[in-house]
C-alpha cells in the first residue's frame, strides 16, 4: 500500500484529539484507511441507547472521491436524529415513515433495542 496522504493523517489525528460526542472512530492497526466506527443513538430519537457499529474505508483516490471523515460521521449521526424519508436507503422504511410515522418510530425503537443494544 502506498504511503498515506497527509490529509488522511491530519484528519485521523483530529478525530483522535477532538472526538465528536457520540462517535468513536478508530483506525485499524493493520490498515490506516480502515476505521472501526461506533455511533451512539442520539438522545430523544428512536435510536437512543443504541450503539451502531459501522465500517469506514477510505479508497485509494480519497479525498478526491469522498467527503472528510469527520463530515461523513456527523452526517450519519444527524440522520439518526432526523431521518430523511425523501432521500432513503430503504424505500419501504421511508414509505412507512411518510404514511405512518408513529409506527415507523415504534419499529426504529424496537430494532434499536433488538439489534443495537446489549440486552
Amino acid at each position: 500500500m502506498a504511503a498515506l496522504p497527509r490529509r488522511i493523517i491530519k484528519e485521523t489525528q483530529r478525530l483522535m484529539q477532538e472526538p465528536v460526542p457520540g462517535i468513536s472512530a478508530v483506525p485499524s492497526e493493520n490498515n490506516a484507511r480502515y476505521f472501526h466506527v461506533i455511533v451512539t443513538g442520539p438522545e430523544d430519537s428512536p435510536f437512543e441507547g443504541g450503539l451502531f457499529k459501522l465500517e469506514l474505508f477510505l479508497p485509494e483516490d480519497y479525498p478526491m472521491s469522498a467527503p472528510k471523515i469527520r463530515t461523513v460521521l456527523l452526517s450519519i449521526q444527524a440522520l439518526l436524529s432526523a431521518p430523511n424519508p425523501d432521500d432513503p436507503l430503504a424505500n419501504d422504511v421511508a414509505e412507512l415513515w411518510k404514511v405512518n410515522e408513529s409506527e415507523a418510530i415504534r419499529n426504529a425503537k424496537e430494532w434499536t433495542r433488538r439489534y443495537a443494544m446489549d440486552n
